[in-house]
């Protein structure tokens, strides 16, 4: 890798810490999993960033990955947020074709509530 690359992957790697520092602060989740090529490490600088975001049962999912969205507008990458809760994670986790069931099994924790 050049020192361009290491560069923009260092530079990608600050605002995915930012974002997982905001939506911890914000929203409060039980967890946050990095998962597909960037937790995989091969991603293209086009690539985007997906965050599985775990929050306690009885959130509004929906509700929560708007806001979640919406307070991370401005981050200058593209992202995917995914908001799901152990309830649903217990139902859906372990099917096949989900999203849920890479992301549990390939993603990297990068924040879980003490």
């Amino acid at each position: 890798m050049n020192s361009a690359n290491r560069e923009r992957a260092a530079n990608i790697d600050t605002i995915v810490t930012t974002m997982v520092e905001r939506i911890a602060e914000r929203f409060a989740p039980e967890r946050i999993i990095l998962f597909g090529s960037r937790a995989r490490g091969d991603a293209k600088e086009s690539s985007d960033v997906d965050l599985l975001v775990v929050m306690p049962d009885g959130t509004d999912r929906r509700e929560a990955a708007v806001e979640m969205r919406r307070s991370l507008r401005r981050m200058p990458v593209s992202k995917d947020i995914i908001v799901t809760t152990p309830d649903h994670i217990a139902r859906r986790g372990h099917v096949i074709g989900t999203v849920l069931r890479p992301a549990l099994r390939e993603g990297k924790v990068l924040y879980e509530r003490a």
